[in-house]
């Protein structure tokens, strides 16, 4: 899905989801954009899940 910078994209309680490349975390574990693109969940080998911004 499509964000502009500074959008919520995770509330959160805890890290269920980790910041990947282009995102940002609040004190309270929310997950926000950094740049312009798209959303991109991922799960790492390590059983991970990560949240991550691409062009």
């Amino acid at each position: 899905q499509e964000c502009i910078a500074g959008n919520i994209i995770v509330r959160q309680r805890g890290t269920t989801h980790h910041p990947g490349d282009n995102v940002g975390m609040g004190k309270d574990h929310t997950l926000f954009a950094l740049i312009d693109g798209k959303v991109e969940f991922k799960k790492k080998a390590n059983k991970r899940s990560f949240v991550s911004i691409v062009n």
